[in-house]
């Protein structure tokens, strides 16, 4: 039985004895040892294969959150394309607001008739298409220190009224502006009406202004300043100078009035205040 035993027993069961009996002490030292470090070596590839799957998902996750914030920027980039194809629309619109309050900004039919009109009276009148802007010789259309109007003046005016209230020239606002040049006004009697040249020529302005009223133009067209001797033309000379005594009129595009209301307050709590700057005595 017992012989049957042992001769049961398995081939690796036997094989110890089989090494301790043909292969020496030394020899089986060495094979456990290398035996074992094979097993560590493994242990540590195992070790390093769970890190790069671990460093795999790391990386994983990140080029998922890449994408999706790739996606989030395109989005966002189209968006703010829109936005600006939107903010361009609206600078072309204010572009075209801006250009549209061009002084010169003038029909070339208005150009026309202004250019004839001024061809007509070149002592008086000359006319400047780029500005927009008429201008009247003050020594040719007012006595020395007078805010009246000489007759050709007049002439000129009942001429001018029916092209200002023609065509596209009546939707223009009207802006009637004095200058003065620098020579005080000394005789009592002038400057009793008018103080400084800065009354002086306010007051020429309301003069051309008055005169266009009564040839037909209505008076909400109108804007009025002086500015006496404080803007001129040219340099002034040390016994006046002709070309700082004028009377400027600009046509500009009507403000739009939005409320009555607004104006009426405008009007009543907010006088509108004279300018200064150039005339005559």
């Amino acid at each position: 039985m017992r012989i049957t035993s042992l001769l049961a027993l398995s081939p690796l069961a036997a094989l110890p004895f089989a090494l301790a009996a043909c292969v020496p002490q030394e020899k089986y030292d060495e094979l456990r040892t290398a035996y074992r470090s094979q097993e560590q070596q493994l242990g540590a590839q195992g070790e390093e294969l769970q890190t790069a799957r671990a460093n795999e998902s790391r990386l994983r996750t990140q080029l998922a959150q890449a994408a999706a914030d790739l996606e989030r920027l395109d989005s966002l980039g189209s968006g703010v394309g829109q936005d600006m194809e939107t903010l361009m629309g609206e600078l072309e619109a204010l572009r075209g607001r801006v250009s549209a309050l061009d002084f010169g900004a003038l029909s070339p039919e208005v150009n026309t008739a202004l250019a004839a009109l001024a061809a007509q009276y070149p002592d008086i009148l000359s006319f400047n298409a780029k500005l927009g802007m008429l201008q009247f010789a003050s020594d040719f259309t007012f006595d020395l220190g007078s805010v009246e109007l000489k007759p050709e003046a007049k002439s000129l005016l009942r001429k001018l009224a029916p092209v200002l209230n023609s065509g596209d020239a009546a939707n223009l606002e009207i802006v009637v502006v004095g200058h003065t040049d620098d020579s005080p006004i000394k005789r009592p009697a002038t400057r009793q009406a008018h103080p400084t040249n800065v009354h002086l020529s306010a007051h020429r302005a309301i003069s051309v202004r008055d005169a266009l009223v009564g040839d037909g133009l209505t008076p909400n067209r109108f804007q009025i300043a002086g500015y006496g001797e404080f803007r001129p033309a040219v340099p002034n000379g040390p016994k006046g100078t002709a070309g700082n005594r004028r009377v400027e009129i600009f046509l500009r595009p009507m403000p739009m009035v939005i409320e009555a209301v607004i104006v009426e307050e405008t009007v009543t709590t907010t006088p509108a205040p004279v300018a200064d700057d150039e005339p005559t005595k």
